[in-house]
């Protein structure tokens, strides 16, 4: 069962070819229970001798938390990171007969709400091919507006027309209109993929601070002579809490 997002679909189409590509960026979360540690090395190799040792002995410094104790060992288990990722989407595009894409806004430095009334007041009167608006709002992530209009009729000249010169304040400025399209996923198909440099450690006993923990940790598994490589990233997450990681497509 997949969450509902909302999503904005930006590309450039150079080529009749091109039209029907749609390029996915993953961006997957992945949920971390307490006890248990994210490690990313540098070099997928070292992660893969992380995990054919599966079991290692991590030797936690006295300190004032461990001031009774002169030597303290942990054993923890390294597994690798699998997650899904999307290898086919089929999408259903539909075209809103009563909303406009608004875009090539000016950036005037004032708040989205002030613009957003400024907009609904000049596309509401009928002098400017408008009429009543029933919603608007900005696109997630970026400087699009979408416009709902009352009645039917009122977008479709409004898009013919391409641009037009808007009244904001006291300046005049051309905007660009374009159809407003909505899709629904109707096919997503999903694979298997395994992390090359990540490594699930889990079974981490709470005997230590959190920041402590994730120095030992980072110490124990970037040393040569324990199968260990340079870390590029360690996530440490406590007995009794849950954390979510975010993994993003790798670009080397």
């Amino acid at each position: 069962t997949l969450p509902e997002k909302k999503m904005v679909f930006k590309g450039l189409v150079t080529s009749k070819e091109d039209m029907n590509k749609l390029l996915l960026t993953p961006l997957i979360r992945y949920p971390l229970l307490g006890g248990s540690a994210l490690i990313t090395f540098e070099k997928a190799e070292v992660a893969q001798r992380i995990l054919e040792m599966k079991e290692h002995v991590v030797e936690l410094s006295s300190g004032e938390e461990l001031e009774e104790l002169e030597r303290c060992r942990v054993r923890v288990r390294a597994v690798p990171v699998d997650i899904l990722l999307p290898s086919s989407l089929e999408i259903r595009l539909t075209r809103s007969s009563r909303s406009i894409l608004v875009s090539d806004l000016p950036s005037l430095g004032i708040p989205e709400e002030t613009l957003l009334d400024k907009l609904e007041l000049f596309f509401s009167k009928t002098k400017n091919g408008g009429g009543e608006v029933e919603r608007r709002e900005f696109l997630d992530d970026s400087d699009q507006v979408v416009l709902t209009f009352v009645r039917d009729g009122v977008a479709e000249p409004l898009i013919e027309k391409g641009h037009i010169q808007v009244l904001i304040g006291k300046g005049k400025y051309e905007v660009k209109i374009s159809p407003c399209m909505s899709g629904d996923i109707t096919n997503l198909q999903l694979q298997p993929s395994r992390c090359p440099r990540t490594v699930l450690l889990s079974g981490i006993p709470d005997v230590l601070g959190e920041e402590p923990m994730r120095d030992t940790l980072e110490i124990h598994f970037q040393k040569a002579s324990r199968g260990g490589g340079e870390v590029d990233a360690l996530a440490y997450v406590p007995v009794g809490q849950q954390r979510v990681a975010v993994f993003v497509e790798d670009a080397g």
